[in-house]
Parts: structure tokens; C-alpha cells; sequence
């Protein structure tokens, strides 16, 4: 049993006596707070929270770290306040407890919700001080260690939290040794007799290994002293969870995967890695492509070593890891050295605490972009997961990215305002789609355009958190903005079918049909109004009725212009597009421009363009639906004719519009081109292109192009039907 005393001798091995006191004071405040509590297994409670202090003093952390570890859970499961710690002890203590506790007194709609609530909570006081997350890092190590006691689903829910979130954290925060012991113990309680099947085999597989091991580290050991190189080669065995990842996605055999042997040499300096890095190449074959140097580009959590993989006797792959001693210690510890640092008043930098600061100021910026916890949790998460990728700025500047990042991800990861503002990317100096992924080694530049906007379609590719909140919080203000807009046009077109406009409507009305739908204020109504949540006739009738209140000739005019009753029916006949069969005297069609923007949609099913006759169909959230009127999806949704809107474009419209066109050709060589380039002469943009072979003769090319309107279109179709290997091209709906 590890008791105070033992924590004390441990800590006067690197603490000064004042501070082993101060930790010694916090435990004695603890254990009267705790007085009479238990955990599942019987025990005193005060044993987890000294269990916990234990394994950051292994780590050596600081005495209020330890300090709060032993109170970190005096304010979520005692009657202790946070103001009371920090009248008892000091505000600093008082914020690392705080910032580990549970949000116990708020109530949340769902365990997803409350989980993801308490997690944005963990990760801002980490931003504040990292010390948090090493503190919550060692509570669940204890935890896992003591997991067996708990019933098995909430042992699997604790399991598996701890692999998709801990586990990587450790991971990014450089602390290898504490992430291998959550891996294993994770895996252990999670699918429990796959890991003691895994066991098994690995205990019988290393006796017939042992001999092997030795030669090999003997041969490594005798070379690099015949070269003078004083090392300490070490065997390095593959962890159970790393196994099984491996086994399970690579798909492989258990012998595949034991039969690779793994050694670790650690030596006194930068220098003396990479002629180490020679001799063992001299020793055995490096096997070709296999080599990485994360010295020179060290890893997102800061770990440098050099790999190499080599061809080893009897034709067996060695994996090599070569690093200096201060590279091993960061490697091990990761973030958790920096203190070390701080108890030896020393001012050497550390790779793994600059690149935790540069990564918890992302996660700053991506909270308050965020719209809601569940948001921010995914986002985070896509930045725990990442297999890294390295590129570089024109001026040379290393950029470290996630694998599948695109030159989006890039813009972003630089600034902000170059993500936003970016319209196109030179890939080692050459053009290419902004949804290109990226290369380790390319030169990436951002061209960028003033005034240029995010594109909702960048959602699509983008890899990146901070990306991916930056272009939903841009939109999510674009789409509110023009939601207001399009929202004013719709209520104030049927108001005019009561001869009324919003600024003869007394704010009297206006506040109470604001209270009647439960809305905060008017921009409320006008956005539900332009997302389509709120039909514009319902709202304006509903004002309109305050209206024929105020003078007789007012209600007059209300009753002329007011249906003849309330159903839908009786609206659907007055309002309903006149080619349905509505009243010709309706209100006068909403004009579309073309740069409503994201809360006006054009349908995919027929591809509207200017020119086109269009209705529009209410969809929820999203705004206007553009369909052509002839279309068989709105044909087909009569049901629903209190969702339609009647349409019309604008004179002069603007932007380009997506149309899709099938050309039949003889099947000739070339002809794909011949076609496009066809396309190209028109000023059209080709968006997509699909080939289907009809028969031996001939071929279908289905075109998606853009074009400013039905003349311009009809252009493109008489310029390709010149075209001798084209038989048929027609307009094609889907």
C-alpha cells in the first residue's frame, strides 16, 4: 500500500523540503475532506488521490501539481469550494483543481453532451495551464490500473474514452510512456480475450526469439565500438495494442507482425546519431524508402529519433531507432520534462513544450469559432488523429500537417485571414486544385484575392480542426446574413398582398407575434423567415390581422385582400403559383439574381439556369430550393404546395450555373478532348466528366459545365454538334 510517507520520501529526492510540507499540508486537507468515502474496491478513497501524486512524482512535476493532484477531486465529489482551496492554499492550486473537476452542476440533454461539455471545460483550462491535462492524464492511468472492479459496460465506455481521447493527447503532449500504459490497459478492458489471446501467443513467441535478440544486439554493440562510438543498445519489444493495431489494419498474422525485431541506441550527441545512423547501414542493408530523420523534422509532440528499417541476418526486417539521451528523456515524457527543466532552473527549450504551446493556442481559436461542445470535441479529435505530413512556404518555413491535408488546411494553418481569403495554390511552383492533398517535401503557396470568401464546398476536403471551424463560423454568419436579407423580401412581398409594408405595421404587432413564435427578437423572425422555418404568408397574415384593427378603412382593405379561410387549401388557391392552378392576381414572383448566396439553392435533380421558368420549394434550414417549374420532383410534391414560392429571375443576373449535357460521339481517339476543348472556347467550365460505353460504335460523355444563362448554353450545344464525331447532344434531367 503507497502511503503519504512514501510520496514525501519520493519527493525529497528532487523537492525542497517547503514544498514537500506544502504537498503534505494539501494531503492532510484531503483526507479530512474525503473522511468516510470509499471507492468501489472497499478502500479509503484518499489512496486514489495519493496514487495519482505518485505517478507525477515519477514524472518529477512540481510541488503544486502534486499538491493538486491529491485535491483534484475535493470539489466534484466533497463539499469543499473552489474559493476555499484557494484560501486555504493559493489561486493557482485552486485552478488546477477546478480544471479537472466535472461540470456536476449544470444539467445537460444527453451523456454525449455532457461528455463533450466537460471535455471543452478540461481542454480551455489546459490552454491556461497544461498541468491539467498532465493531472488528468495520471487520474485515469490510476483509474485504468483499478478498472477491473467496475461493471463490464462501464468498463467498455471508460475503455474506449480513454483510446479515442486520452490516449491520443498523450500521444500529442510527447509522453510515450504514459500513452503505451493507457493503450495496453485500454485494450485489456475492452476486448479482454483478445488481449489475453495476444498475450498468450506473444509469451510463446519470445523464448524462440531470445537467441536471435542477443546476436543481433551483440553484432550492433561490437561494430559500433570497433568504430568508437560509446552507445547503449537496447531490444525493444512492440507493445500488445501496438500489435493488435497492426494485425487488425494492415491485415496481417500475428507471426507477421512479431517476426520484425526492434532496437533502440541511444548516444551522447546530435553528431554521433547520424554516423551511428552509417555504421549500422554498414552492418546491414537499410531496406529502401524506409528511412525518416525526425531530428531535423521532428514530430508534431516534438519526439526526434532517427528510424531506419534494415535487411538482419536469416532475412529478418530490424527496425532501428537511433537518438541522443535528452531526445530519449523528451521521448518518454514528453511536456512533462519541462518541469524538470523549471526544478533545475535551466533554460534549455524543449521541442515537445514549444509544439504543445503552438497546438493549445489551435485549440484557443478553434473554441471560439465553435459553435457548440459536440462541435468543438470533433474537432479536436480530428487534430489528435494526425499522420503527419511536412511541406514547405516559399521562404522555406517548415508547415506540419495532417496526412490528407489539402493546400486548404495549409492557408488555414498559416493564418486565418489567408485561409479565408485564398482562391487558388501553386503546388512546387505549378497551378493546381485547391482540393489537392499533400505531398511531404512540396512547396506550397497561397494565392490570394481581396474580398474572397470561404467556399461551403471546402467542407468536402479539408482535414484540419482549425480549418474546418473557421469556414462553418464563416458561413454559419454568411448564412445568418443572408438569411436576414432574403427573410425581409419574403415577408415584405406578402405583405404587399395585404397593401402593406413592414414600416406600416405598429411595433405593438411586431413584438407580439415576435413573443407569440418564442423568438428573441425581430432578426429571429426575418432569419426563420429566410431559412425557410417560417412560411412568410403565415407571418404576414398574422400581422396583417393587428392591422384591420386600427381604422375602418384599413379593415376594409385587410378583408378584401385577407383568403377567404384559414385551411391551407383555401391558401394554396390564392398563393399557389399560377401555373398550379392559382389566383392570377398573386403576389408579383421573387426575383433571383444568381448571388443570393447559400440560402438560395439550385436544384441538383434539373439544374436550373437564367432563362429557365423556376419555382421555389421551402426547405428547412437551407432556404430556397430553385427548381424549373416543369420539374417531376415538384410535380410530385403537391402535398405540400404551402412549401412552394413562385420565382423568377432578375433581368440582369450574375455568377454561372451548373447544367448537365449529354453528347453522343463515335467511339475515336481523341474525341474526349476534341469535345472539351470545344467547351473550353465558349468561356465554360467544365465541373465534372463521366464516360459510359453504349456499345463498340459509340460513346456517352456526360458533361456538368457552367454557364451564365439559356443563350449561353444554346451556344455551347450548336458549337459541339459542328463537331464530325458528335451524333446526338441533349440537355439531360435527372
Amino acid at each position: 500500500m503507497f502511503l503519504v510517507s512514501d510520496l514525501c520520501n519520493m519527493l525529497e529526492g528532487y523537492m525542497k523540503k517547503e514544498h514537500v510540507a506544502d504537498v503534505y499540508r494539501a494531503y492532510l486537507f484531503s483526507a479530512d475532506a474525503h473522511e468516510g468515502q470509499k471507492r468501489m474496491s472497499g478502500e479509503p478513497y484518499i489512496y486514489h488521490p495519493l496514487a495519482v501524486a505518485r505517478i507525477l512524482a515519477e514524472l518529477k512535476m512540481d510541488h503544486k501539481s502534486i499538491m493538486a493532484a491529491i485535491l483534484h477531486d475535493v470539489i466534484e465529489d466533497t463539499e469543499t469550494a473552489k474559493d476555499q482551496l484557494a484560501k486555504e492554499f493559493d489561486a493557482e492550486v485552486a485552478d488546477l483543481v477546478d480544471g479537472v473537476s466535472k461540470l456536476t452542476q449544470i444539467t445537460f440533454e444527453s451523456k454525449a453532451e455532457a461528455q463533450a461539455e466537460n471535455f471543452r471545460k478540461l481542454f480551455l483550462a489546459m490552454a491556461r495551464d497544461i498541468r491539467v491535462i498532465l493531472i488528468k492524464l495520471a487520474d485515469r492511468v490510476h483509474n485504468m490500473r483499478t478498472i477491473g472492479i467496475m461493471p463490464p459496460e462501464k468498463r467498455r465506455r471508460i475503455a474506449r474514452e480513454t483510446l479515442d481521447i486520452y490516449v491520443p493527447i498523450a500521444n500529442r503532449l510527447g509522453m510515450n510512456n504514459i500513452r503505451v500504459e493507457l493503450q495496453d490497459l485500454g485494450f485489456e478492458a475492452l476486448y479482454p480475450k483478445r488481449y489475453e489471446t495476444l498475450e498468450d501467443a506473444v509469451k510463446r513467441a519470445r523464448g524462440n526469439r531470445k537467441e536471435i535478440v542477443e546476436k543481433m544486439q551483440s553484432a550492433i554493440v561490437e561494430r559500433l565500438q570497433h568504430e568508437g562510438i560509446e552507445a547503449q543498445v537496447d531490444g525493444r519489444e512492440k507493445h500488445l495494442y501496438s500489435i493488435y493495431q497492426k494485425m487488425r489494419v494492415k491485415r496481417l498474422t500475428f507471426s507477421e507482425v512479431f517476426d520484425v525485431y526492434a532496437f533502440r541506441i541511444i548516444v551522447d550527441s546530435v553528431d554521433i546519431c547520424y554516423r551511428t545512423l552509417g555504421t549500422v547501414h554498414n552492418l546491414y542493408k537499410p531496406l529502401p524508402g524506409k528511412f525518416k530523420d525526425y531530428i531535423a523534422i521532428p514530430k508534431n509532440n516534438g519526439y526526434q529519433s532517427l528510424h531506419t528499417v534494415l535487411f538482419g541476418p536469416y532475412g529478418v526486417p530490424i527496425e532501428v531507432q537511433i537518438r541522443t539521451r535528452e531526445m530519449h528523456r523528451i521521448a518518454e515524457t514528453g511536456i512533462a520534462s519541462h518541469w524538470l527543466y523549471k526544478q533545475n532552473d535551466e533554460n534549455t527549450p524543449v521541442s515537445s513544450q514549444t509544439k504543445a504551446s503552438e497546438w493549445l493556442r489551435g485549440l484557443l481559436e478553434m473554441q471560439k469559432s465553435s459553435g457548440t461542445s459536440m462541435e468543438f470535441l470533433e474537432n479536436v479529435k480530428i487534430d489528435l488523429f494526425p499522420d503527419v505530413v511536412y511541406v514547405f512556404s516559399p521562404k522555406g518555413t517548415i508547415i506540419e500537417l495532417p496526412r490528407n491535408a489539402t493546400p486548404v488546411d495549409f492557408a488555414y494553418a498559416i493564418h486565418t485571414d489567408i485561409g479565408n481569403s485564398c482562391v487558388a495554390v501553386k503546388i512546387n511552383r505549378r497551378l493546381t486544385p485547391l482540393r489537392t492533398q499533400l505531398q511531404t517535401g512540396q512547396t506550397v503557396e497561397i494565392i490570394t484575392a481581396p474580398g474572397a470568401k470561404p467556399n461551403p464546398s471546402w467542407l468536402n476536403f479539408v482535414v484540419t480542426g482549425k480549418a474546418r471551424t473557421h469556414i462553418r463560423y464563416y458561413l454559419k454568419n454568411l448564412q445568418k446574413n443572408e438569411a436576414l436579407v432574403l427573410g425581409r423580401r419574403l415577408l415584405e412581398r406578402s405583405l404587399s398582398s395585404f397593401s402593406l409594408s413592414l414600416d406600416r405595421v405598429p411595433a405593438s404587432r411586431l413584438k407580439q407575434t415576435i413573443k407569440t413564435y418564442n423568438l428573441e427578437d425581430f432578426d429571429a423572425l426575418l432569419e426563420d423567415i429566410g431559412l425557410g422555418n417560417r412560411l412568410a404568408l403565415l407571418v404576414a397574415r398574422q400581422l396583417a390581422g393587428e392591422v384591420k384593427t386600427e381604422t375602418k378603412k384599413s379593415k376594409k382593405r385587410a378583408r378584401a385582400t385577407l383568403p377567404s379561410g384559414t385551411g391551407l387549401k383555401n391558401m394554396f388557391t390564392r398563393y399557389a403559383p399560377s401555373w398550379l392552378g392559382g389566383d392570377k392576381n398573386s403576389p408579383t414572383p421573387l426575383a433571383i439574381q444568381g448571388t443570393e448566396g447559400i440560402i438560395v439553392n439550385y436544384a441538383r435533380c434539373c439544374r436550373p439556369i437564367p432563362g429557365d421558368p423556376i419555382i421555389g420549394v421551402f426547405s428547412p434550414g437551407k432556404g430556397i430550393v430553385v427548381h424549373m417549374e416543369n420539374c417531376k420532383n415538384v410535380r410530385d410534391s403537391k402535398k405540400h404546395p404551402e412549401n412552394w414560392i413562385d420565382l423568377q429571375w432578375e433581368s440582369q443576373t450574375k455568377g454561372e450555373f451548373p447544367v448537365e449535357v449529354r453528347v453522343e460521339v463515335s467511339n475515336q481517339r481523341g474525341v474526349l478532348a476534341t469535345v472539351a476543348a470545344a467547351i473550353a472556347e465558349l468561356d465554360a467550365n467544365i465541373e465534372n466528366v463521366n464516360v459510359a460505353d453504349r456499345d463498340g460504335r459509340y460513346t456517352d460523355l456526360v458533361f456538368v459545365i457552367t454557364v451564365k444563362d439559356r443563350d449561353h448554353l444554346a451556344s455551347i450545344l450548336r458549337h459541339i454538334r459542328g463537331i464530325d464525331q458528335v451524333s446526338k447532344i441533349t440537355r439531360t434531367k435527372q
